[in-house]
């Protein structure tokens, strides 16, 4: 029998996932379409594989297990699964017509929404994917200023300029790999020191889950606007979330220009590239930039009819309440069970993170233990609290109540010294690292 959100399942029969697990061995290369769903991030043995229906804050694997989801489908899921007032904007579309052989009135309307919301979205520009917006945003940067070296700090998707900096990086000449730099976050003086008249453009996650520093930001919009640098925030994660012009709007500082995808159509396919009309000009001209589905109506309607319930129904202020309890639950759970020398939650409200110290021993070990035993629960767990609307109190009391049952096994399993025993699956992998070359000066700048 198919397992509920209930503290006394048994650990989950996935047999129709490892069915077409291994009808995915043959024929794909490889079986992800992105590191973060893939099988490394999740216990072989223990944890399903494919998903087949959400609805909510729930989903339901291909063997009817059924989970609270915490992942959000790795971002995209703002408002929540199936949620009606964007289905329905996706059905009446539907009806008309998906892609067509003209432009579409939705890129008007929704590029006029975006700058309603958006601060310094002077000009805006539509895609399909973040790894396109960050790349364009790097070209036309470099364009604008005639320089070609680029700082960054974070994660910005698969492109050659970015992903040469990674442990992934084979295919990918050298000389662009060298074109590329990172620095560290927080660390304003090492960009100061580093920057110089060959930098392009400073692209960053306004926050991970490292709050910046106060004045972080604004000096770095500052250092930047002095040398001539673009700033760029990549605001996948905190777009739409932290609040709904993203963490422009939450902290008061501009970007020259700022890419957002994840949240804006609650899980169809669409990005957006906003900021400084005159830098966007250059798209008008001497930089390309396209892509057919770009005006693909379906996910235009999706994104329009998904920021104005998040600006209607003011979402972000309802992630950031429900993400406080349940983070600051995880918390003072962890201090009432004594496992706060071993683990806490970090983060931001709306999106925070499971850890563990050093001195809990090995954190993929860790993981893979907390992992298993919330799935146990009927909580599909990777670590983080990607909160979305439809997270209900209920929801997270649950979540809480799982929490209470599960912390105690793994401070036995700290406890005893040999955590990989109490594993019923295999370890989590690591996903690829950044190779931490920080603070590196421009080699042209340091001859």
């Amino acid at each position: 029998m198919a397992n509920k959100i209930q503290i006394t399942n048994n650990y989950p029969d996935i047999s129709e996932s490892d069915k077409l697990f291994e009808r995915a061995l043959k024929v794909q290369k490889p079986v992800t379409q992105t590191l973060a769903k893939g099988p490394g991030q999740f216990s072989k043995g223990v944890a399903p594989k494919y998903l087949v229906k959400g609805k909510g804050s729930h989903v339901w694997d291909a063997d009817g297990n059924e989970y609270i989801d915490f992942n959000a489908a790795i971002g995209p899921v703002s408002l929540g699964y199936a949620y009606p007032v964007v289905d329905e904007a996706i059905r009446a579309q539907l009806n008309d017509g998906i892609t067509f052989s003209l432009m579409h009135p939705l890129e008007v309307e929704l590029s006029e929404l975006v700058q309603q919301v958006i601060p310094n979205a002077e000009a805006v520009k539509i895609a399909k994917t973040g790894a396109d917006v960050c790349s364009a945003a790097i070209r036309v940067a470099r364009a604008f200023t005639g320089r070609d070296k680029v700082f960054c700090c974070g994660y910005h998707g698969w492109h050659d300029w970015y992903i040469g900096i990674t442990s992934r990086n084979a295919g990918i000449p050298e000389s662009i790999q060298e074109l590329t730099y990172t620095f560290e976050y927080n660390d304003i003086e090492s960009i100061k020191a580093a920057l110089d008249e060959t930098v392009a453009a400073l692209i960053l996650e306004p926050f991970i889950f490292e709050a910046p520093k106060p004045g972080f930001l604004q000096q770095l919009a500052e250092v930047c606007r002095e040398n001539g640098t673009l700033l760029i925030f990549d605001e996948m994660w905190t777009g739409f979330r932290v609040a709904l012009g993203g963490a422009q709007e939450y902290f008061n500082v501009k970007a020259d220009l700022a890419v957002f995808s994840k949240a804006c159509a609650n899980g169809m396919p669409i990005a957006l590239l906003t900021g400084r009309a005159d830098v966007m000009e250059l798209f008008n001209s001497e930089v390309f930039s396209y892509t057919t589905f770009g005006g693909e109506a379906l996910s235009l309607a999706a994104c329009v009819a998904t920021i104005n319930e998040l600006r209607d129904k003011n979402v972000p202020q309802y992630l950031d309440q429900n993400g406080a309890l349940l983070k600051d639950g995880y918390n003072q759970l962890a201090i009432a069970l004594g496992m706060d020398q071993y683990t806490r939650c970090i983060g931001f409200n709306c999106r925070s993170m499971v850890t563990f110290t050093p001195e809990a021993g090995n954190a993929l070990e860790l993981k893979t233990l907390m992992q298993q035993e919330m799935i146990k629960r009927g909580i599909l767990w990777a670590g983080f609290h990607n909160m979305c609307y439809s997270h209900t109190t209920e929801d997270i009391d649950y979540t809480l109540l799982a929490y209470r049952d599960v912390l105690p096994i793994v401070k036995e399993a700290i406890l005893s010294g040999d955590i990989k025993s109490y594993l019923k699956g295999e370890v989590l992998e690591a996903v690829f690292r950044k190779v931490s070359n920080y603070n590196i000066k421009p080699k042209a700048a340091a001859l």
